[in-house]
């Protein structure tokens, strides 16, 4: 198994879900959140607190996958923070590089979820993961991983520079699902693809880093940056290439959706949990469709991520 490292953020998950009041209602083309009245009180059905945020989500896909998994990234020091750190522990994963900020707040999003659809808002307030300019790179050189995970760190190229030029010099292989707030800051970005090993996108956001329409159009644009390149389009799939192979691949499977918080991480981690236990690319990729189908029949973004040792079916996939 490989040694891998999360960097990325880390948030407290309040869910409020509801059977009626979350409702969405549409507005030309636009879907807003339904049948809250301005200064009433709404009684919701449930309340559950989870663990949330782009890089604890994958690192516990990793450690579950039976990988040596460390996360980077910052909490507080509040109940919150600590929450998240005992979740991580259990799961085995080394929180040693964690950096506590005493001047800030674990961040928190709280999700209003609809039981009838899946669908959900989030309001977040990013608090101790609103910045990453305090984590330092040289901490590479003790954590020493084969592979780097990286999700948005909110736009930080500076910060995303630092850290992806010191893994690239050791030979630390690099997976990247930038933000919106990375895909804004377009030439940065397309500067930084030199150094990574793995592009996770979804179509629109391809769509404004590379000219194009079709998923064929878009994963040529991008793997003129990046050899590996997966392009998500959600309910209808994706397309990934490697530079040798390129597939185009549906959903794995059709289940009843409880919630989607961490599809996209679920995918991106799956993905790479599975080829770096030593699995092909066209089977990571199956595993990754996996791995997300499993999340999102599940309440929160870490229940259903897999192990690795399950029995896989067939699913939609084809070699263009």
């Amino acid at each position: 198994m490989a040694r891998i490292l999360s960097l990325g953020s880390a948030l407290q998950d309040i869910y409020l879900i509801d059977h009626d009041d979350f409702v969405s209602t549409k507005e030309g083309e636009v879907e807003k959140l339904g049948q809250i009245v301005v200064g009433s009180k709404v009684d919701i059905d449930k309340i559950s607190f989870e663990v949330g945020g782009g890089g604890t989500n994958s690192a516990v896909t990793f450690a579950r996958h039976g990988h040596e998994t460390i996360f980077l990234g910052n909490i507080g020091n509040d109940p919150a923070g600590q929450a998240i750190e005992d979740l991580l522990d259990d799961e085995g994963i080394d929180t040693s590089y964690i950096t506590h900020l005493t001047k800030q707040k674990t961040g928190v999003s709280v999700v209003l979820l609809d039981t009838k659809s899946g669908e959900r808002t989030i309001l977040t307030y990013r608090g101790a993961s609103a910045k990453f300019n305090n984590l330092s790179e040289d901490d590479l050189d003790t954590i020493n991983p084969d592979y780097m995970y990286v999700s948005s760190l909110r736009g930080d190229m500076d910060t995303l520079l630092r850290f992806f030029e010191k893994a690239h010099d050791m030979g630390c292989k690099i997976m990247f699902n930038p933000g919106k707030l990375e895909i804004k800051e377009k030439k940065k970005l397309l500067g930084l693809l030199d150094l990574v090993d793995i592009l996770l996108v979804n179509k629109s956001e391809a769509a404004e880093i590379v000219p194009g329409k079709i998923l064929e159009e878009l994963i040529a644009h991008l793997g003129a940056y990046c050899k590996t390149v997966i392009i998500t389009t959600g309910s209808m799939g994706a397309i990934a290439t490697d530079g040798k192979e390129t597939y185009r691949f549906g959903i794995y499977e059709d289940v009843p959706v409880k919630d989607t918080t961490g599809a996209g991480d679920s995918f991106g981690s799956g993905f790479l949990a599975h080829l770096a236990a030593g699995n092909s690319f066209k089977d990571s990729l199956i595993f990754g469709s996996a791995n997300s189908t499993s999340v999102v029949t599940k309440l929160g973004a870490k229940a259903g991520i897999l192990y690795g040792d399950e029995d896989l079916h067939p699913m939609p996939i084809q070699k263009i």
